[in-house]
């Protein structure tokens, strides 16, 4: 099982507070650092500072050294896909060639409205969404003068430079162009799927336990096959909520953390909890790695552990030892 820490930085975090985190998670051998895309914040305080997530990559891109950066994922509503390949494609180059890309349609309309941002409905967000990753193929792979129709967007005489930076293991088209990895999550829609099939390299499910992982990845290969696509060519990931103790002391007392970071009322504690347990990682090291295998028998082959404990570095630590090359 491959390995990346994934964290919601509008829960309050500083680029502080993510640095620490990154550097925290490249020694602990984290494959990949990926953090959300929302201006808003939650859960918690709804007033709590948020960062814009493609600035805070910049700049993480610059203080680390070998660790996979990204955004899983961002809304195609914040940035114009014009936009948003300059931008990808300029931290790219400052990270060395360090950058995947997660994309998706965009979900949560208090992200928007308060910064004067649309919000359409889902049907033209998905629209805008396809049109954001042929963008992004286009301008990387085709040769400059590339040209575009979309459902919403038109590119005339397509030119970029920078060209993302030509690092080991990139996805590499026939004329020799290559590109960073691309990522389309969500909770497993067909039209995701089709779209998945068609542009993305890995698609990172959400919110799901190992039985609805399992029939979920089965939906997604058969759109690959109705595709003309070889299914084992598209990565199955999944994005879970991971809490994890030492022992069972530990576990509780950061349960109680992860109860109050979430706001989690007291009286409904306990069934909150073990409403999560058979879809997110919780408890002791044995318990996680159990439900671990659980997921890589449904089918996942990289998991991005969730932390809503981001100030808990010794977590990070606790995770990294405990379950990379381990399970």
């Amino acid at each position: 099982m491959r390995f990346a820490l994934m964290i919601e930085a509008q829960q309050g975090l500083s680029y502080a507070d993510q640095l620490a985190l990154v550097r925290r998670a490249e020694a602990a051998g984290f494959e990949a650092f990926f953090r959300s895309d929302h201006y808003s914040s939650f859960p918690g305080p709804a007033n709590a500072p948020t960062t814009d997530a493609w600035s805070v990559l910049a700049g993480l891109a610059r203080e680390t050294e070998r660790i996979t950066l990204g955004a899983l994922v961002s809304p195609v509503t914040f940035r114009h896909p014009g936009a948003f390949v300059k931008v990808v494609t300029t931290v790219d180059e400052m990270s060395g060639g360090r950058i995947e890309v997660g994309v998706g349609a965009g979900w949560n309309e208090a992200d928007h409205l308060p910064l004067g941002l649309a919000f359409p409905d889902i049907t033209k967000r998905a629209d805008l969404l396809e049109d954001q990753l042929a963008i992004l193929h286009g301008l990387w792979t085709e040769p400059d003068g590339w040209s575009f129709d979309g459902h919403q967007v038109r590119v005339v005489d397509g030119f970029l430079r920078p060209k993302p930076v030509d690092a080991p293991g990139r996805p590499r088209v026939a004329n020799g162009a290559v590109r960073p990895r691309i990522i389309v999550g969500g909770e497993g829609s067909p039209r995701a799927f089709r779209m998945a099939a068609r542009y993305a390299d890995e698609f990172n499910l959400s919110s799901s336990s190992p039985d609805r992982a399992f029939e979920k990845y089965a939906a997604l290969d058969a759109a690959c096959v109705a595709a003309g696509r070889d299914p084992s060519t598209l990565t199955h990931s999944a994005m879970i909520g991971t809490m994890l103790g030492t022992d069972e002391r530990d576990v509780a007392r950061r349960r109680a953390l992860l109860h109050k970071a979430l706001g989690v009322g007291e009286a409904g504690a306990s069934d909150w909890y073990e409403g999560r347990k058979s879809r997110w990682i919780l408890g002791t090291p044995d318990e996680a790695r159990a439900i671990i295998h659980r997921f890589a028998d449904a089918g996942v082959e990289r998991i991005m552990l969730q932390d809503f404990l981001p100030w808990d570095l010794e977590m990070v630590d606790l995770m990294g030892a405990e379950l990379i090359g381990k399970v």
